[in-house]
Order: C-alpha cells, then structure tokens, then sequence
C-alpha cells in the first residue's frame, strides 16, 4: 500500500527550526538562573523611644564646717602672799569693859550702798513733731546726693535698688545707732550708713513740749545713669 503524505505535514523539514528554538528556549533559561538573586530576610525592630520629662531635682551640695577646737582654759596661777608674824593688826573694834545691864546700846543700823540707776530714755517711733534734717526735706535730699558715692563694686556689678536704714535722732539732734532693714549689697550698704552718720544735727522730735529720742527710717535709692 502506498504511503500518502503531504508535504505540510513532513517535520523533517522543519527539524532544524525546532532545534534552534530548543538551544534558544534552553540558553534563556540558564541565563535566566544565572542572573536570579536572591534576598536574604531583615527583621526590623519597631520600639517607641519614651522621654522622660520630669524635672530633675537639684540637690544643693553642702558643705559641713568643722568648727576649730576651743582654746584651752588658762592656767590659774595662785599667789601667795606671805605676811610676816611681827606686823600688827590694829582692831577698829571698841569694846567697852565697863558695861552692864542697864547700858543702852545703840541698833546696829548696816550700811546699805545706793546703786545709782540710770534710766535710759524711752525711743518713740511717732511724737508729736517728727525730726526733721536742718533745712527741711530738699536739703536732706541734696545732701545725699552730694555726699553719697556710687560704690565701684556695685557698679562693677550693675547692682541698683533701694536701701532701707533705721536710725535714732537724740534729743540734742545727733544721729545715733545707724542699721540696715533692708540692703542690696556689693557696698550699698555700707555707703549709706557711712552718710548718715555724716549728716549735721537734726532738729529733735518734740513730745509733749520737750525733745525725745526717735526712731527715724530712711530709704536711700541707688541708680545707675545709663
């Protein structure tokens, strides 16, 4: 019997074709594994960074003072004095041989020694007419300005305010017992006790007509020009 075949249907032509894809198909693919990569997996933390807030307390360093040991007593020194046997010793003593019982003798009266009490005055804080700086108010006030000299310290510092100072004008006008309530420092302070107690005499406070000790208070502002 004898064997039709077409021509289209003959794969022995188409053989070499076949193979090319093949070898094509085959090279793609070992390119494709060569250039194939692979990832190696990374775990990622997630946290949430807390900040604390709350205000730290500052401990203040102190330091302990180690007080010097006390001088020591001084040393007792006994004196003797050494009288000699022969030396009289003459008795004020009277004694009267002849008395008896109908001799009135006189009390013994002791001898009692006045301690002389010294009052001091009272210091009153509101009299009837308050002291007042010899030429009133705008005197006092160009005196201090004349007299007062701005401390370098301070003004090294930039130190200003006001400086309160107490003090007692006698009943003659003279200013005693300078202090300060309230001070700024950096040689304010010691600026305006020294001018009071420069001020002239003032004219005493007056109770009940006649002059009394009074506590006068004096704010004394120091400002830097500029």
């Amino acid at each position: 019997m004898e064997l039709k075949k077409s021509k289209k249907a003959d794969l022995e032509s188409k053989k070499a074709i076949f193979m090319q894809i093949g070898l094509i198909v085959a090279l793609g693919v070992v390119l494709l594994a060569f250039s194939y990569k692979t990832y190696e997996r990374t775990s990622v933390l997630n946290f949430q960074l807390q900040v604390d807030d709350t205000p730290e307390e500052i401990i203040p360093i102190t330091k302990q003072e180690v007080k010097p040991p006390p001088p020591p007593p001084p040393k007792q020194v006994t004196i003797i004095n050494i009288v000699e046997d022969d030396v009289e010793v003459e008795d004020e003593i009277e004694i009267d041989v002849e008395a008896d019982q109908e001799t009135i003798i006189d009390d013994y009266v002791p001898m009692v020694e006045e301690e002389e009490e010294v009052a001091e005055m009272e210091i009153f804080t509101v009299v009837e007419a308050m002291p007042e700086f010899p030429g009133g108010e705008m005197a006092r006030m160009k005196f201090l300005q004349e007299n007062i000299k701005y401390p370098q310290m301070a003004r090294e510092s930039g130190i200003q305010g006001t400086v309160y100072v107490t003090f007692v004008v006698e009943p003659n006008g003279a200013v005693s017992d300078v202090r300060i309530l309230r001070g700024i420092g950096g040689g304010c302070d010691e600026e305006a006790i020294r001018v009071i107690k420069q001020m002239p005499n003032w004219e005493p406070g007056m109770q009940r007509g006649k002059p009394v000790r009074v506590q006068f208070n004096m704010p004394i502002k120091f400002t830097l020009q500029g």
